[in-house]
């Protein structure tokens, strides 16, 4: 009885997991329907893991909503996708090209100190270097170093390799936009001076998406543009391309929007040879995504943007303060903006906070996409 038990338990956790992969309770659109008129549900700084309470305790004497702001986590990334519907995730890297250089964070090692092992991770947190995953040469993925280091995924390898391989074994998924944003500011007195993203580092970060990824699983901008001279005027002729043309690829998006991301266009006319979107000024040869994180104060620009035709991500809450106080003002006017990405830090429920989640309203179970409610 109890074998029995267990295997429609599993049977059963089992078709769960399955929902958001397969698609089959989608229900019935066009054929004609395009990348830029259906409205996903994103997460921001998905690879994030809270830091235990000892850390935030410090990270809170910067003033208390530098700690709340802290306080969340993400499933592994393949679980996001699985359980959640996420179909966008963002990705923080910075630079090691020798390798090491984030493996023992400042505020690790004062809160482990000489204590045995159990106590030393129940203050301090797992070893963010565990099997020396971050001694190797090559890009890491974590929020701030020093003090917010943990990571589901910490290389960028290791992060790419998970979304592809997810995306192999479910390739009827509806497509996943990939932020990626490129750290290397330094933070007051924080000892760790990140590696600067100079041109050839940054070129490095396009080299590790083509190692990982083969190049028909992935719609870059040179596959927007086509023979057009930019990329608005390809979308002005031909537009995006079909939700049913574009399952079981991935997008990249380049988050920054500062010198690392002029160096990325230096050269690029059009992001020529890029592998990742940028938001750029609307009139740039360039222009097709953009990255317009308050919907508040946004909210007509985003409509504009996207009945223009353009993809817009957006956040549906900021810090912890909207999770906190079941506060769902800016949710809801990121899924009234008609942006095609809504990232959040809660696509689940703090239950000990309140019942605030980001979710895609009126769609059913297992479908991880809605009609744009804006976009024609």
């Amino acid at each position: 009885m109890i074998g029995r038990l267990g295997a429609l338990c599993l049977a059963c956790h089992l078709a769960f997991l399955a929902m958001f992969e397969l698609g089959a309770d989608e229900p019935q659109m066009p054929a004609s329907l395009r990348l830029n008129q259906i409205q996903v549900i994103g997460t921001h700084n998905s690879y994030h893991l809270a830091p235990p309470v000892a850390l935030r305790r410090w990270i809170a004497l910067a003033g208390r909503a530098a700690g709340d702001a802290f306080d969340y986590s993400h499933r592994p990334l393949p679980e996001q996708f699985s359980l959640l519907g996420v179909r966008q995730i963002e990705l923080d890297v910075f630079a090691d090209p020798q390798g090491g250089h984030y493996k023992s964070p400042t505020f690790y090692r004062m809160l482990r100190g000489d204590k045995p092992a159990a106590e030393a991770e129940a203050v301090a947190g797992p070893d963010p270097n565990a099997g020396g995953q971050l001694e190797t040469p090559g890009l890491k993925v974590l929020h701030v170093q020093d003090v917010d280091y943990l990571s589901t995924t910490p290389t960028f390898a290791a992060a790419l390799t998970l979304v592809r391989d997810w995306s192999r074994a479910h390739p009827r998924h509806v497509p996943i936009l990939i932020l990626v944003e490129l750290k290397d500011e330094t933070h007051g007195l924080l000892p760790t001076r990140p590696v600067p993203f100079d041109a050839d580092r940054i070129d490095e970060v396009d080299r590790e998406i083509a190692r990982v990824f083969p190049r028909d699983q992935v719609f870059t901008p040179d596959d927007l543009r086509g023979e057009e001279p930019s990329l608005p005027a390809a979308l002005r002729k031909r537009g995006w391309p079909t939700l049913e043309s574009a399952r079981g690829k991935v997008i990249f998006a380049l988050d920054n929007e500062d010198r690392i991301r002029d160096r990325y266009l230096a050269g690029r006319e059009a992001l020529r040879g890029r592998w990742m979107f940028a938001s750029v000024p609307e009139d740039h040869s360039a222009a097709a995504w953009f990255k317009v994180n308050d919907a508040v104060r946004d909210f007509d620009r985003i409509q504009r943007l996207v009945k223009a035709g353009f993809l817009v991500r957006t956040r549906a809450d900021t810090g912890s303060g909207e999770a906190r106080r079941n506060d769902v003002v800016r949710r809801d006017r990121a899924m009234a903006s008609g942006a095609q990405f809504v990232s959040t830090d809660y696509p689940e429920p703090r239950k000990d906070w309140s019942a605030y989640c980001v979710r895609l309203p009126e769609v059913p179970a297992g479908v991880a996409f809605r009609r744009n409610p804006v976009s024609e």
